[in-house]
């Protein structure tokens, strides 16, 4: 449980990295970041064997993409606070030249991204190429690839579910942030996903249904995931979010998918998360 805390600790700071980007940076997506940073925390913090001397062929390590690169601040966040680049950095988010852009892309060599991001539908393709790469390689290590569930409306995921399938990736793990709001509303009144889990069995992965804004179960849904690996089929763990998550203003709508709090907002949020790293 001391393990569980710490990682409590570290999300509550990434959570008010992400409101303090967004908000000096006048635009963003502040709620997916929001309601993904408990994995990227247990990903980083817990579970990924990652080597901060970043190098792209990621050789003998755990590698992560981020497919609706929209959150980009919960990735930037994260990545800063695991030590690929200075915490100070957050500060250029989305402002001109920075490498930390609204959408992640690996410009000037920026440390801990291996591909862009945000034209929806592409990042499982390039993680099940990646996770085969490592299979014909001998290199025993996983890969994991975040979609947003709107992007599930997308043919090209199901392109990749099919092959990674066929190829038996087992060393690919898929999640989902199922937080049922994408840009334009409710997943299920914009394009319904119906059964997600059925049609991700149908097609031979593996399946797991995680709550994705609680850190002891999401923890014990990314164990179970790394223990199925290696049976011969891909793994995809649906995981159960609100966007916003926890701020009070922001939970229970879509309004935050793409909207920066203003000043006001900013504060009320902040008051609501816990500063535990220190700010930058």
């Amino acid at each position: 449980m001391a393990e569980i805390a710490e990682l409590k600790r570290v999300a509550s700071q990434v959570r008010r990295d992400i409101v303090r980007m967004v908000n000096a940076a006048g635009n963003g997506h502040p709620g997916g970041a929001l309601g993904c940073a408990d994995l990227f925390v247990a990903l980083y913090f817990k579970h990924m064997e990652h080597n901060k001397e970043f190098k792209m062929d990621a050789k003998g390590e755990d590698v992560f993409y981020l497919s609706n690169g929209h959150i980009s601040a919960v990735f930037y966040s994260t990545l800063a606070r695991a030590g690929y680049f200075p915490v100070s950095e957050l500060a250029t988010h989305r402002k001109i030249d920075s490498r930390l852009q609204g959408h992640p892309t690996p410009y000037e060599h920026l440390e801990g991204v291996r591909m862009a991001s945000g034209s929806l539908g592409q990042g499982l393709s390039v993680a099940a190429g990646t996770a085969l790469t490592k299979k014909l390689n001998n290199d025993d290590k996983l890969v994991y690839c975040l979609m947003g569930d709107g992007e599930q409306q997308e043919g090209q995921i199901w392109e990749a579910a099919m092959y990674a399938a066929h190829n038996k990736i087992d060393n690919l793990i898929g999640v989902i942030d199922y937080n049922n709001r994408q840009i334009d509303g409710d997943v299920s009144d914009v394009l319904s996903l119906i059964d997600i889990e059925a049609k991700y069995k149908a097609f031979g992965w593996e399946t797991i249904v995680a709550d994705g804004n609680d850190m002891e179960k999401l923890d014990a849904a990314i164990t179970k995931a790394k223990e199925l690996s290696g049976n011969g089929k891909p793994i995809m763990i649906i995981m159960k979010t609100e966007m916003g998550f926890p701020i009070d203003f922001m939970v229970g709508t879509h309004k935050w998918h793409g909207v920066a709090p203003n000043a006001e907002q900013t504060e009320s949020a902040l008051s609501q998360l816990e500063e535990t790293l220190g700010d930058y």
